[in-house]
C-alpha cells in the first residue's frame, strides 16, 4: 500500500465520522486556500500487539523513517514521529501510546480484554490503522471510569484505531498565514478552540506554533444506549526556519501535551 492511498483512506474515514473536520476543510477551500496536511496522529495502548512499533509498520513499509521520540510524563505517554524518505510533501506521522503498566489494575485489565477481543486477522493486517473500535459496543460506565484516570484511555477505548487528527499546514496558507488568523477565522464560524493552556501552543523562538479545535461530539452506541463523546479534531501548525534555513520538522512535547486535551470530554 503506497502512502498516498493510506492517507486518502484515512482522510475519508476521518471526515465521514467527524463532520466538523470536513466543515473546517471546506471553509478554507471556500476562501481560496490550498489545504496541505502537516501531520497526522494516532493513539494506541502500549501492548505488544498494538503498540507504536506495530502501528508504524504500514508507514515504514511505504517509505517512512523514524525521526524522533517524545515523553509526556504527566499523561504517561510515549510517542514517535516518522517522515517519508523521498516525498517532502508527505505528511509527518505521529504515533503515541499510553504506558498502561503505570495505571491502575482496572485500566490494565480493561486494556487487556479490549485487545483480546480484536479479531486476529485485523491485528495481523495493514487494515489495523483503519479499523476503529474492533472490540464491540463499549460500556459508557467503563469509559467514564477510564477517563477519570486518563482522558486518552477513555477516548481510545471508544474510538479505537483511526487518525486522531489531521493538521493544516499554516505555512502553506496565503490569507490565513498565522495561527492567530486561523483561530479567529474558525471562532467566527462557531468552532471552539482548545484553550486549556491558551489558544496557541509554542512560539516562533521554539520554531513551532500549534492550535486545534475541540473535537466535535460524535454519537456512539454504548451498551447502556447512545451517548455523545468527543471524536477526532483538526489541528493547525506553523513552522519556522532553523539556522540552516530549513523549516523545523519535529514536535515540542510540552505543546503536544496540551494538544492531546482536544479530545477531553466537555459539555456542549
Amino acid at each position: 500500500m503506497n502512502h498516498q492511498d493510506i492517507f486518502k483512506r484515512l482522510w475519508d474515514i476521518y471526515t465521514t465520522q467527524n463532520p466538523s473536520t470536513k466543515k473546517v476543510y471546506n471553509l478554507f477551500v471556500a476562501e481560496g486556500e490550498t489545504v496541505i496536511n502537516d501531520h497526522i496522529a494516532f493513539r494506541t495502548f502500549r501492548h505488544p500487539l498494538i503498540g507504536i512499533d506495530r502501528l508504524s509498520k504500514v508507514f515504514l513499509a511505504s517509505g517512512y523513517e523514524f525521526k524522533g521520540d517524545y515523553h509526556f510524563e504527566s499523561k504517561k505517554l510515549y510517542a514517535k514521529h516518522f517522515e517519508h524518505s523521498t516525498d517532502p510533501d508527505a505528511p509527518r506521522v505521529f504515533i503515541s501510546e499510553l504506558k498502561v503498566e503505570e495505571f491502575s489494575p482496572f485500566l490494565q485489565e480493561t486494556v487487556k480484554k479490549w485487545v483480546n477481543t480484536i479479531p486476529a486477522d485485523t491485528l495481523n493486517s495493514d487494515d489495523l490503522i483503519f479499523s476503529g473500535n474492533q472490540s464491540g459496543a463499549p460500556s459508557f460506565g467503563v469509559y467514564e471510569k477510564l477517563r477519570q484516570e486518563s482522558e486518552y484511555a477513555g477516548w481510545l477505548y471508544v474510538n479505537g484505531f483511526c487518525a486522531n487528527h489531521f493538521t493544516v499546514s499554516v505555512n502553506r496558507l496565503k490569507k490565513y498565514d498565522t495561527i492567530y488568523k486561523v483561530n479567529e477565522f474558525l471562532k467566527n464560524h462557531g468552532f471552539l478552540i482548545n484553550d486549556g493552556a491558551g489558544e496557541v501552543q509554542g512560539t516562533p523562538e521554539e520554531l513551532l506554533e500549534q492550535s486545534s479545535i475541540k473535537a466535535g461530539m460524535v454519537k456512539f452506541r454504548f451498551l447502556e444506549g447512545d451517548s455523545e463523546i468527543p471524536g477526532c479534531y483538526y489541528e493547525f501548525a506553523k513552522r519556522y526556519p532553523e539556522s540552516d534555513g530549513k523549516l523545523y520538522s519535529g514536535f515540542i512535547a510540552k505543546s503536544a501535551d496540551k494538544i492531546f486535551e482536544s479530545t477531553n470530554f466537555y459539555k456542549k
